[in-house]
C-alpha cells in the first residue's frame, strides 16, 4: 500500500461524499437542534453505506460481473426515486410548517427509516466504484473502503454543522430548502448516470 494508493482512496472518498455532504447540509437545516450524538449517528450511517457499496460492487465484479453490469443501468433511477421521496416529504413538511411558525416549536426529526433511505440513495452510485477498485485484493479493497468511510464521516459532520447553524436562522424555510437540495441531488445523480455514463 503506497502513498499514491492512500491519496487516491482519500480523493475517491471526497468525490463520493459530496452527495452525502449535501444531504447532511439539508438534514442540519431541517433539524437545527440536532444533538452531537445524533449528528455522529447520522454521519455514521452515511459512512457505513459509503464503505459497504464499493465493497458490494467489488464483490460483484469478482463474482457476478455480467449481472452487475446489467444492474448498473438502474442505479440512477433508484437514487432518483429514493431522493425524490425523501426530498418531497421534507418540502411538504416545510410548507405545512409555514402555517405554524412559532419560534419555540420543535422541528420534526428525520425517522430512522428515512435516514437509511438517504444512506442508500446517496451511496448507491458508489457501487460502480467496485469496477474502479476491482484490481485490488481484499485487504486493499477494505482499506480503500475504510478510507472512503472516514472521509465521508468527516465531510458529513461538516455538512450537519453548517446546516444546523443556518437552520436556526431559517426556521420553516430550512425544510423547504433541505427538501429542494435532496430533490436536486436526485436529479443530478439521475442526469449524470443516464446521460453522461451511457
Amino acid at each position: 500500500m503506497s502513498f499514491v494508493f492512500l491519496l487516491n482512496s482519500a480523493l475517491l472518498g471526497v468525490g463520493l461524499a459530496m452527495d452525502a455532504f449535501s444531504v447532511s447540509l439539508a438534514n442540519g437545516l431541517h433539524e437545527p437542534d440536532m444533538s452531537r450524538k445524533r449528528m455522529s449517528i447520522m454521519a455514521g450511517v452515511y459512512s457505513f453505506f459509503q464503505f459497504a457499496m464499493p465493497m458490494i460492487g467489488w464483490l460483484c465484479v469478482k463474482t457476478i460481473a455480467d449481472a452487475f453490469s446489467a444492474f448498473r443501468a438502474f442505479i440512477p433511477w433508484i437514487a432518483l426515486g429514493l431522493l425524490l421521496y425523501i426530498g418531497g416529504k421534507m418540502l411538504i413538511e416545510g410548507i405545512r410548517e409555514r402555517k405554524k411558525t412559532d419560534v419555540g416549536e420543535e422541528h420534526k426529526r428525520l425517522s430512522a427509516g428515512d435516514l437509511l433511505v438517504q444512506g442508500i440513495a446517496t451511496s448507491i452510485d458508489a457501487l460502480s466504484v467496485g469496477f474502479t477498485i476491482s484490481q485490488y485484493d481484499l485487504t486493499m479493497a477494505v482499506v480503500c473502503g475504510l478510507i472512503i468511510a472516514v472521509v465521508t464521516f468527516v465531510i458529513c459532520i461538516g455538512g450537519l454543522l453548517i446546516g444546523r447553524k443556518a437552520g436556526t436562522r431559517l426556521s420553516w424555510k430550512a425544510s423547504v430548502l433541505g427538501g429542494a437540495i435532496l430533490v436536486g441531488i436526485g436529479l443530478e445523480i439521475f442526469i449524470k448516470g443516464v446521460f453522461f455514463n451511457a
